[in-house]
């Protein structure tokens, strides 16, 4: 059956072709009226913004909705996981709490059992960080402790952690420490549990290198670096840091000293080496009774001579 021609369908597409060039002509009309510059035409543009923007606000409310909630979300999971880690950490420190006090009792027998009496020499005092000087060239920092506190070169100096280098210029009022990271920084140290002597040895990086191991075979990364106290330089037993593997395949240190957040130091006073002020004294000890007085002076070899009464009943001739 054949459909009539005046139908309905007849007149929707010139319609809709209508309509579509209608929008066009209005989005033009609105992209130029936004793109006028003129005084007028802003103040409009404004009412039109000031009129149909806050008749949106229920249109963006499930928006802003959702967006609350994914971020509340990543919120709880990021504390969620933050209370997992500051769990797992705080049973770390638990065990590590029972072996520093098992080490601390063991330390107190020990000193007991020994007679240990620690110098009290051995003191410090703490001064403040005034400025870094570090540079390509030099590593050092200036503490607000001088010659007035009574501090000498060669003290080495702490960041209540570990070492972080020793005194390489005292003023009046202040000094220059010298850091183990510098290139002139040369200190022996001890590697623990082996007993290995080595030389840390600064190269401008905050990882210094071991130089001069007796037997790098006895030694692996993670192993304990304390001062060695050879030479007098500084005392034994001053943590320095951890054995690590560098990327160039040569064993490094790990610093303990904190070095980006240097604020306080602590010096400690440490003994004054021997001066040798003698030529050859080094070498050629004085004299000194060992093994009690001097031994008599040994006989003459030879025949003894005859006591008087054999001399006088030997026959003549």
């Amino acid at each position: 059956m054949a459909r009539p021609r005046h139908s309905g369908e007849d007149y929707a597409r010139p319609i809709r072709r209508l309509l579509v060039g209608l929008l066009l002509l209005a989005l033009l009309a609105l992209f130029a009226l936004w793109r006028i510059d003129s005084p007028r035409v802003e103040r409009m543009r404004a009412e039109v913004v000031d009129r149909v923007l806050p008749s949106f606000d229920w249109a963006l409310a499930p928006v802003t909705g959702l967006a609350t909630m994914a971020g509340n979300f990543q919120s709880y999971a990021h504390l969620h996981e933050q209370n997992q880690q500051l769990r797992r950490e705080l049973q770390q420190m638990r065990a590590w709490r029972e072996a520093a006090l098992q080490l601390e009792q063991e330390n107190a027998k020990l000193l007991d059992l020994n007679n240990v009496r620690l110098d009290p020499r051995l003191t410090y005092i703490t001064g403040v960080v005034m400025a870094d000087s570090g540079s390509p060239f030099r590593q050092s920092v200036l503490v607000n402790v001088g010659a007035r506190d009574g501090v000498l070169d060669g003290w080495p100096a702490m960041d209540g952690i570990g070492l972080v280098g020793r005194i390489s210029g005292v003023g009046h009022a202040s000094s220059r420490v010298l850091l183990l990271t510098d290139t002139s920084s040369r200190i022996p140290v001890t590697i623990q549990p082996s007993g290995q002597r080595a030389i840390l040895a600064g190269d401008n990086t905050i990882y210094p290198p071991i130089d001069f191991l007796e037997n790098p075979d006895l030694v692996r990364p993670g192993d304990r670096v304390v001062s060695s106290g050879d030479g007098g330089m500084f005392p034994a037993d001053l943590l320095v840091g951890q054995v690590t593997m560098g990327s160039d395949g040569r064993l490094r240190i790990r610093l303990a000293a904190d070095y980006e957040r240097l604020e306080f130091l602590r010096v400690l006073r440490s003994h004054q080496a021997e001066t040798v002020d003698e030529t050859g004294r080094l070498i050629v000890p004085e004299p000194r009774e060992v093994f009690g007085p001097p031994a008599p002076a040994p006989a003459s070899i030879g025949l003894a001579e005859p006591e008087p009464d054999q001399a006088a009943e030997a026959p003549d001739g």
